[in-house]
């Protein structure tokens, strides 16, 4: 054991590893924030089990729709494309931004871009409008624009989008495993969503995902390291050993069974298939401008409620709610937008799951660099990424959602309802409309009127208004024949 080894960090293992971990301490200012290498290695592991879904889903959202012509994307296309664009921008975003923030495809935006672009001009043309976002977003930040109106946000509304976000993430859990679902339109009921797939919890896949959330739960109460991902892992066997000996009529999207060629090559023909402007020919100017607005206003607050939520949730933020260096992470952010677009994977955002990582203590970009690295890994290994059903995954979700709302909701002025009711409004307008967008523009927009209405509009500041401006008509668009 060397006796040159940093103080600051554990002693390494091996010779020749001090200077290697003392690198990676200073540059990622691990011992700085209060972690450590094997909080950001569990991390990156966990964050990534809990999104890995995306290279699956991905190209199935994109995959089953056609453009104008009548044309459908590859499979195989998708995944390498889908996973390529994660692996390089969550890797920028730890190098560059040093925050335990993953992204990948955004959901939501690919349904914009699948159901709403594609149908009315081909698949280039779509990829570019999501490129040109790209750049918009880019150049907000560029400006200061964007740091501005996220500085503006007050500190009672920045707790209720973390709150949101939380509540969120635990719904997306939820169903992502099949322990709610949707009420068919055929049942003519107001009711949406019930328990399991017919008003009961049935079937193995269902008993693993409530085991695995007893046992991460158990595990946090427990104080385990590691809780989140030893769940994961845990529950992975759980059900390869279920798929192997009982009759499972689906998983769902990931089956979790050894696959018997685990290797498959990329497939990288989607790449740079992409036509900057030659949307505009096909639907005019004004509507190409609307569908570029769509994307942009998706990708700017879905990210901005995202980056707040996991900053906050991991400490990176200072006493009034800001996060120092921002500018650089909302600048990885925007480039991503533009590089889902080049890579014809859609728009690539920040992950929600990345509060999974948080949770099991990750507090650096180094979490990312793991997270990447397995993005990376999985352009050649993509059966055996994708063979953690979600039913393993999506417990971490359940389990940091509370730990989301127990951290946070304490922390907001309910007795002044002006902050109090549109945190309520953000809050609830997550998961009931499935968007964080919505949930940020629906919360903006009371925050204002509710100051307005009790004289206190000079409080408000210039940006929130704009942005509130801008949220009222996008809302209004359809009834002013713009969509």
């Amino acid at each position: 054991m060397s006796s040159s080894a940093p103080a600051q960090v554990p002693a390494p293992e091996q010779p020749g590893a001090g200077p290697t971990y003392g690198a990676l301490d200073r540059f990622f200012r691990i011992s700085e924030r209060g972690s450590n290498l094997s909080r950001e290695v569990r991390g990156g592991l966990a964050t990534f089990f809990a999104m890995a879904y995306i290279i699956v889903l991905n190209p199935i959202i994109l995959g089953s729709a056609k453009d104008m012509y009548g044309h459908q994307l590859d499979n195989g296309q998708l995944v390498t494309a889908t996973a390529l664009t994660a692996a390089l921008t969550t890797l920028l975003m730890g190098v560059i931004g040093n925050v335990p923030i993953a992204l990948a495809a955004g959901l939501g935006v690919n349904s914009v871009v699948a159901l709403q672009l594609a149908p009315r001009m081909s698949w280039p043309d779509a990829m570019g409008m999501v490129v040109l976002a790209g750049f918009v977003v880019m150049l907000l930040v560029a400006t200061g624009l964007r740091e501005r109106v996220m500085n503006a946000v007050p500190f009672g509304l920045r707790k209720a989008i973390s709150i949101g976000i939380g509540l969120f993430i635990m719904l997306i859990g939820l169903v992502d495993a099949g322990f709610v679902s949707r009420i068919p339109d055929v049942a003519q009921t107001t009711v949406p969503l019930q328990l399991g797939g017919d008003g009961h919890l049935d079937g193995w896949p269902v008993l693993v995902f409530v085991l695995g959330v007893l046992l991460t739960l158990a595990l946090i109460v427990r104080k385990v390291s590691g809780a989140i991902l030893i769940s994961i892992v845990a529950m992975t066997v759980v059900a390869v050993v279920i798929e192997a000996v009982a009759d499972v009529p689906s998983w769902g999207l990931t089956t979790p069974k050894w696959p018997g060629n685990p290797v498959a090559s990329p497939d990288f023909g989607l790449v740079g298939q992409v036509s900057l402007f030659g949307g505009f020919e096909k639907v005019g100017m004004l509507t190409g401008v609307l569908f570029v607005f769509t994307v942009l206003l998706s990708c700017f607050f879905d990210a901005m409620g995202t980056i707040m939520g996991v900053s906050d949730e991991a400490k990176l933020t200072d006493a009034q709610g800001q996060m120092p260096g921002i500018n650089k992470v909302l600048l990885v952010d925007g480039f991503a937008v533009a590089a889902g677009g080049a890579s014809s994977s859609s728009a690539t955002t920040a992950f929600v799951e990345s509060t999974a990582g948080v949770g099991e203590g990750a507090r650096t970009g180094l979490a990312n660099v793991v997270t990447g690295g397995l993005f990376a890994v999985a352009l050649f290994l993509t059966p055996v990424a994708t063979m953690v059903p979600s039913q393993a995954a999506t417990p971490a979700l359940v389990a940091v959602g509370f730990l989301i709302l127990s951290g946070s909701v304490k922390e907001i002025d309910w007795a002044d309802y002006t902050i109090a009711v549109p945190a309520f409004v953000t809050m609830l307008m997550m998961p009931f409309t499935y968007s964080i967008t919505n949930g940020i523009g629906m919360g903006f927009i009371t925050f204002v009127v509710l100051r307005l209405a009790a004289g206190r509009g000079r409080e408000v500041p210039t940006a929130m208004y704009a942005v509130a401006a801008v949220f009222a008509f996008y809302y209004l668009m359809p009834a002013l024949g713009l969509t």
